[in-house]
């Protein structure tokens, strides 16, 4: 016979408090469940565990025998069961991609600690995109456009991207005048395949089904690969200034920046019920604000 742990933990709940009432209050149960639960463990160990009396229940010799070989196994539980709780209200996991975290995040990140001390910030870089709903991961900062159904999100930076390309690339052909004439030059490509179609969505265009062309895990990459011919590039000006200003690679076109394109700061509701989620939120909020 196995007795379910929901039971027994139930049955400690009762004889510590001697009033299903109070067990039902500890345990965020009704008084009716608790009921339910004790009578199912009574079934299931044969014999009567409590007495009913003027102030509530009162443990039968049986219920005593079996309080004595589970309080403090229980006491034990409820004692790591309030470390981790401990440990997970100040601990704050955060999911973004490598380059944010490099050129942004991670240079301000010692502002929170001084201004938090208590709360432990954990990263986690990469370009696949957690599932809130389902991982350990209290907040992902994503870059996209905002629109992230049932999760919580509040922007935070809009860097521009610029087009780039290498001289050669572009001579002896149409001019790219508009977003859309990109679509007729091999694309040099973040890991994820994202930023391309994002832009493009931003401006109005709806790009076919596969973008093709190389994808690159860091921005430099990238612009080496731009400066050798391969392909447009879109990336932060920061990483393409030497090469503009040294002629090796020149703005494809210029267009006003979408500014719905940015950063966002990712959440559930859930995690937002967080203290600690939430001052760090309110964080990044502010140091955006304080860059822009």
């Amino acid at each position: 016979m196995t007795i379910p742990l929901p039971l027994l933990e139930t049955f400690v709940a009762v004889a510590r408090s001697g009033r299903m009432r109070d067990a039902a209050a500890a345990l965020s149960l009704t008084p009716g469940a608790i009921s339910q639960r004790v009578r199912e463990l009574e079934e299931l160990a044969g014999q009567r565990l409590f007495n009913r009396v003027s102030a509530g229940v009162a443990l039968t010799p049986a219920g005593q025998s079996l309080f004595a070989a589970l309080d403090e196994p229980f006491r034990r539980i409820d004692a790591a069961r309030r470390g981790l709780e401990q440990t997970s209200a100040r601990r704050v996991r955060v999911s973004t991609m490598a380059s944010f975290a490099a050129s942004w995040l991670v240079p301000r990140l010692p502002r929170f600690s001084k201004l938090h001390p208590d709360i432990d910030i954990e990263l986690e870089t990469g370009s696949r995109l957690a599932d809130l709903k389902r991982e350990p991961v209290d907040m992902a900062i994503r870059h996209g456009l905002g629109d992230y159904p049932g999760l919580v999100s509040i922007p935070l930076i809009a860097p521009e991207l610029v087009v780039v390309a290498s001289p050669g690339l572009l001579q002896g052909r149409a001019p790219i005048e508009t977003p859309a004439d990109c679509l007729s030059f091999p694309l040099l490509h973040d890991m994820d395949r994202a930023d391309w179609r994002l832009w493009f969505g931003a401006n109005g265009i709806e790009p076919p089904g596969r973008l093709s062309g190389p994808a690159f895990s860091d921005d430099h990459l990238m612009v080496k690969a731009a400066v050798a011919g391969q392909g447009l590039a879109l990336v932060r000006d920061t990483y393409a200034d030497d090469d503009l200003r040294a002629g090796r690679l020149v703005r494809a076109i210029s267009v006003r920046w979408p500014t719905s394109f940015a950063y966002y700061a990712v959440s559930t509701a859930e995690a937002l019920q967080r203290p600690a989620v939430i001052r760090f939120r309110d964080w990044l909020a502010s140091e955006a604000v304080s860059a822009s």
